[in-house]
């Protein structure tokens, strides 16, 4: 853990919304002290396409979170996801020169073990130990200072796309902020989600935003899988739009205030309002029309979610079951179609394990965020990401400045 008072600042950049949190660390652990989030619409699939929108998204997200922490925000723990991202097990294994394990030896059989092959136009983003075998002896997770003649390493790999994760970094940058590393999302959201008991038997986390779902895998407290499924909240709106063909903002508030999964739930006198469309009168339809229109969606999800299970021989190695977060799973009914899909317990996913401003990130939708700070509180690094503190009044004067300045 790090030095007590210092802030750490975990920026999610995702397709529908950006969420900056401001994390202190604490006696008692980490503690929330600042949120601020902003609507996004300079990504797509989790891949940035608008440089100059994702920045002033980024700068508001940033200056809500300054305002309420009374900090100045410098460099941040960015989330990385996207189609682009992918990951994959290797294994490295080498002799031991001396009687006993170095932490040299350590870093040497990592090494080996990431040394494969990848096309230039792709990046290594994460290299995630799952285990050490000494002299055949499996199942060890810190190998130094004991004795042995052959080290060996099972490693999990996770790549994505060089230019993907240079415009993140570069957005970041045009928003005078530095990134002091990208981190897979469904790892962060992890750290903020999941307990110990989980990852020890076996749990599969599913991270629904706007443009992907990422799934990943964690036995033994390790992770052994990760995949990126390029549907989102997103879809569900663009299905409400074609179905009650309403405009995609009016969709996506339906969706918020009416939407559900359950369409065997919803009564049969329950209906509502869909705006009218180039004066058009507004029009009243059944919500089980609504419910009808999610439910084969969300689904199709699972099932697809299941298919890459069963493909990467993980299915078994899920004995908790499935953990749901993200915006998208607040809609009514997704833990049940995932406990019949997955056939195995799931739950709704909510941020635990911080003090502070626990209400206001109480839900699914900051996952992310505060499992970045989480993150780097938990990194080994400590310093590199100090913020110079300022008074709440100086903030807010500067903040007041900023805004006269954009309004005039």
């Amino acid at each position: 853990m790090r030095s007590q008072g210092e802030l750490i600042v975990g920026l999610d950049i995702g397709t529908t919304k950006i969420c900056a949190a401001v994390g202190e660390v604490t006696e008692e652990g980490v503690q929330i002290v600042g949120i601020g989030h902003h609507p996004s619409d300079g990504l797509r699939k989790g891949v940035v396409v608008n440089i100059e929108s994702t920045v002033e998204s980024i700068r508001k997200a940033v200056q809500e979170a300054e305002l309420m922490a009374g900090c100045d925000i410098s460099n941040v723990y960015a989330g990385i996801a996207g189609g682009h991202v992918a990951g994959f097990n290797s294994n490295g294994i080498i002799a031991i020169k001396g009687n006993e394990i170095t932490p040299a030896d350590k870093e040497r059989v990592l090494e080996a073990a990431r040394a494969v092959a990848i096309p230039q136009d792709r990046e290594i983003i994460h290299v995630l130990p799952q285990e050490y075998i000494v002299d055949g002896e499996r199942g060890i997770r810190n190998p130094v200072g004991m004795a042995g003649v052959r080290l060996e390493a099972n490693i999990h790999v996770v790549t994505g796309a060089s230019a993907a994760a240079q415009n993140i970094v570069k957005c970041a940058q045009k928003a005078d902020l530095d990134v002091l590393e990208m981190v897979l999302e469904p790892l962060a959201s992890s750290e903020a989600v999941l307990i110990p008991e989980e990852r020890d038997l076996g749990v599969a986390l599913i991270d629904i935003g706007g443009g992907t779902t990422d799934l990943a895998v964690f036995t033994k407290n390790c992770i052994r899988h990760t995949y990126v499924l390029p549907l989102g909240g997103a879809n569900l709106t663009n299905d409400i739009s074609i179905g009650l063909r309403a405009p995609l903002v009016d969709a996506e508030k339906i969706k918020q205030h009416y939407g559900t999964c359950a369409s065997g739930k919803i009564g049969k006198d329950d209906s509502i309002e869909i705006p009218g469309v180039g004066g058009r009168k507004a029009r009243m339809l059944p919500r089980q029309i609504l419910g009808e229109i999610l439910e084969p969606r969300v689904q199709e999800m699972f099932e697809l979610l299941d298919q890459e299970l069963w493909r990467a021989g993980m299915k078994n190695n899920i004995s908790s079951g499935v953990v749901l977060t993200g915006g998208a799973v607040l809609l009514d009914g997704m833990a049940e179609i995932a406990e019949q899909v997955f056939n195995v317990p799931a739950r709704i996913g909510k941020p635990a394990g911080v003090t502070g401003l626990v209400d206001m990130v109480n839900s699914p939708m900051y996952a992310t965020a505060v499992g970045l700070v989480l993150y780097g509180a938990r990194n080994q690094n400590p310093g590199h990401s100090r913020l110079r503190e300022k008074g709440m009044f100086d903030k807010l004067v500067n903040w007041l400045k900023k805004w006269f300045k954009d309004v005039v």
